[in-house]
């Protein structure tokens, strides 16, 4: 293979799509003709990605949907396997997604690929004994987060601590006016970004809520703006069909750009997950929401072992921003929350104060940190 080597790369998400197009960029330092094939979002296809399913068909939630779509994913990743075993790659990367990946993982291993995945399932969190499926599927794990790495390291399963992504990609002092002129929003009034998830059905249990919530906040705030990013055209049109029931409700919508939307805004209400930690890192207060069916969350409520959910609070090991979770979530309790945030500037500065700490934690240069843990599994393949 030489300086030529074939990467395989699957991400399930647009969070691990693009973690993808980083470690592309990166890994091409060490390979500078690598060649990636494998399933990714439009950021890793940017990158030269070729594609062999489109990755929305991975981007699944729950316990409960997951299953109704099991023949689907089956075949999949039996298809996948197949072709990765024929055309054997240096190394087989799997992002996030960790339900469909480390199976596959497991049998690429097994069948003599070198494997790695990239960002640590919540084994810390729950169903800790999944730890041992991970040691018999990776070579290597790149962790996100520092109390990740002690967790494998703990357990003996080679690990990297990279630091995050967006840590590195986003300013530790983010131009809110900037922002709002690009939007055309003016620097007097108060913004409110929403932010109700990149899968269906984040938008389908949460979409309606945050726009009783909006409603509810333009009672206190009468001037409040609000943006919402659409993480894709698929999203963008269950946002419109929503809004079109609510034809007096001023809302402006973006296809994509959540960081811009973010930046923009004063205070963020968003879904739990990934976009917690864009939020800290932009360095906005915020409020934490999410729901899913009761069959998932009764699952679900068995096994997690942690006192929060959201990254902000995990990192800093308390209560720094509200979660309203499952019955919690209702929109005059999520409305009260935001407008602590509006008004208590000294509670504001505390949390910006607090962000900007952790955001110096995370910035490690990640991308470049995954290249070089993986460079060598894919030059020992590739002599």
């Amino acid at each position: 293979m030489g300086q030529s080597p074939l990467i395989g790369l699957v991400a399930g998400e647009v969070s691990g799509d693009r973690l993808g197009a980083g470690l592309m960029r990166a890994l091409r330092w060490h390979f500078p003709g690598a060649r990636f094939e494998g399933v990714g979002g439009d950021a890793m296809l940017a990158e030269g990605l070729i594609g062999h399913y489109p990755m929305e068909r991975l981007a699944v939630m729950g316990f409960v949907e997951p299953v109704k779509r099991l023949p689907e994913l089956l075949r999949m990743r039996t298809r996948l396997f197949r072709y990765f075993r024929e055309h054997r790659p240096a190394l087989f990367v799997g992002i996030d997604a960790p339900d469909f990946n480390l199976g596959l993982e497991l049998r690429l291993r097994r069948s003599g690929v070198r494997t790695a995945h990239y960002v640590s399932p919540s084994v810390w969190a729950w169903r800790q004994g999944r730890i041992r499926k991970i040691a018999r599927a990776v070579d290597h794990m790149l962790a996100l987060l520092p109390f990740e790495a002690e967790f494998y390291e703990r357990h003996r399963v080679p690990v990297t601590w990279v630091g995050h992504p967006l840590a590195d990609e986003l300013p530790l002092y983010p131009d809110t006016g900037a922002a709002r002129r690009a939007l055309g929003i003016p620097a007097s009034v108060p913004v409110l970004a929403l932010l109700p998830g990149s899968r269906r059905g984040e938008v389908e249990q949460l979409g309606a809520l945050f726009l009783d919530t909006l409603e509810r906040c333009r009672i206190a705030l009468p001037e409040l703006r609000c943006v919402i990013p659409a993480a894709n055209a698929a999203r963008r049109a269950q946002i419109d069909a929503l809004l079109a029931d609510r034809p007096g409700l001023s809302v402006q919508v973006l296809d994509g750009q959540s960081h811009l939307a973010m930046t923009a805004a004063d205070t963020v209400l968003l879904a739990s997950g990934t976009s917690a930690l864009e939020a800290m890192l932009l360095k906005k207060p915020m409020v934490v929401a999410y729901r899913t069916g009761r069959l998932t969350h009764a699952l679900a409520s068995r096994m997690v072992r942690l006192d929060h959910v959201s990254l902000p609070n995990l990192l800093a090991g308390h209560e720094l921003v509200p979660e309203l979770l499952q019955d919690r979530a209702q929109a005059d309790t999520l409305a009260g929350a935001l407008l602590h945030w509006f008004e208590d500037d000294q509670a504001r500065a505390a949390l910006v104060s607090e962000f900007e700490r952790l955001h110096a934690v995370l910035r490690r240069g990640a991308s470049e940190r995954a290249a070089d843990a993986l460079a060598p599994l894919v030059a020992e393949t590739a002599r």
